[in-house]
């Protein structure tokens, strides 16, 4: 076999590929086995008749077109191995000229994946601060004051409501100027403790002197600063039914209040895990801010072409996902784009710059790992499935489809991420 080879993009190659008589009788070796168990030769036992014999019983245009599509196969894979392609979609193929079992001159032409120029991966200096923060009294106060509020006993009354009381509310919000429902601001039975500042400036205000069965209209305007970008500077008009108003009485701090929390002899002792636990939190936050700093360092010092064809996929999936999502949420797609402010243009910009971030993250990765010698064994999967399935015992769907051909392979790909993460933290650290 002889080819040559043309680069039209850095992503795109156009291979001339010439096959020889051998070689294409070496593929109608393969096509007569492969074709063998169709046919029954007499005299000879299933299996066990020579080629010469199978020959002779097969239609000839289907050897011939058996054959050519062997010989293509192995050609074209044979060129990917002497140029050291990596392809990421189906080849086109022009047969420019074909005689059976004599010559065959093919031209394919591929998408394939860019080289990938490795920037610096280790002793790296990454900024930040590696010695954690002490966590203070009141980090601690602040954990046991919600410990308090959820350990509260509740008591109807029938007086007017007071801040530091919890209203149970049903509320609708609308558009003030419209009477349009506003996404995402109703609830049923919803718990509110006046005075948590959980709602918009103004809300809780507005409710303190209420009485159960009383209903109120509350006229507000969104903050400017406000998350979603549709509703800021807004004016909204929310209808609230007060279904009961109770006092909170909240318990005292003792041993016996750290008893009720959980398995604790004594304040102190909660007050202990409390700190240790919010320290664990600090760690694994600052590590995790490392490895994104890292990531994004090394990522952004590589350089690789990326195939659009990649680019065009991850786009779909992500799109895929957020409508998917929106959906689940009760949104139509049009109303998703408004809430986040968006328009079709600058929503599809947006998608396509995070879609070839992504490729480019995987790419990387990737290479960094073939580089490093990672590897991924059966058993690390094995481990990983049988973890996934016992904690996901009582969900039949979830056990068939972690039995899946297709999700085992996304898990070796997911160990394999995670594994060369973790070296290139040590190789920084």
């Amino acid at each position: 076999m002889q080819s040559t080879i043309e680069y039209i993009e850095p992503t795109k190659v156009k291979i001339n590929i010439s096959v020889d008589a051998k070689e294409l009788r070496n593929a109608k070796e393969k096509a007569i086995n492969k074709l063998a168990s169709s046919v029954s030769v007499p005299g000879y036992r299933a299996g066990k008749a020579p080629s010469s014999a199978i020959e002779k019983h097969l239609d000839p245009n289907l050897l011939s077109q058996e054959s050519l599509e062997q010989a293509l196969s192995d050609s074209y894979a044979k060129a990917l191995g002497e140029y050291e392609l990596r392809p990421v979609s189906n080849p086109e193929v022009v047969i420019k000229s074909f005689v059976p079992y004599e010559s065959l001159n093919i031209e394919t032409t591929s998408e394939v994946l860019g080289k990938v120029k490795l920037g610096k991966f280790s002793g790296l200096k990454i900024g930040g601060d590696k010695k954690l923060a002490a966590i203070k009294s009141e980090d601690v106060d602040n954990v046991i004051k919600s410990l308090q509020k959820q350990l509260a006993t509740r008591t109807s009354v029938k007086r007017a409501a007071q801040e530091g009381d919890e209203v149970v509310i049903d509320f609708v919000g609308k558009y003030a100027d419209s009477s349009d429902l506003i996404e995402g601001a109703s609830g049923k039975d919803y718990p509110l403790e006046l005075g948590s500042a959980s709602f918009i400036p103004g809300f809780e205000t507005k409710l303190v002197g209420v009485k159960a069965g009383e209903k109120r209209e509350i006229e507000l305007v969104f903050p400017k600063d406000y998350q979603a970008s549709l509703l800021r500077n807004k004016k909204a008009l929310f209808e609230v039914n007060v279904k009961t108003v109770n006092q909170l009485a909240i318990p005292k701090l003792d041993d016996q209040f750290a008893k009720q929390v959980g398995q604790f002899n004594s304040l102190s002792d909660l007050k202990d895990d409390i700190k240790r636990e919010l320290m664990a939190n600090r760690a694994s936050e600052q590590a995790k801010q490392f490895q994104n700093l890292l990531l994004e360092n090394i990522i952004e010092t590589s350089s690789v072409d990326l195939p659009k064809v990649l680019i065009d996929d991850e786009t779909s999936k992500l799109e895929s996902e957020l409508r998917n999502n929106s959906a689940y949420r009760g949104m139509t797609w049009n109303e998703y784009l408004a809430n986040e402010g968006l328009t079709e243009e600058n929503y599809k910009k947006q998608l396509e710059l995070q879609a070839t971030k992504s490729v480019k993250a995987g790419l990387v990765i990737g290479e960094i790992a073939a580089n490093l010698r990672i590897n991924v064994l059966p058993e690390e999967v094995d481990s990983r499935i049988a973890a996934l399935k016992k904690q996901y015992a009582s969900d039949p769907l979830m056990q068939k489809e972690l039995d899946r051909k297709e999700n085992r392979s996304d898990l070796q790909s997911r160990i394999l991420v995670e594994k060369t993460i973790q070296r290139l933290v040590e190789l920084n650290s």
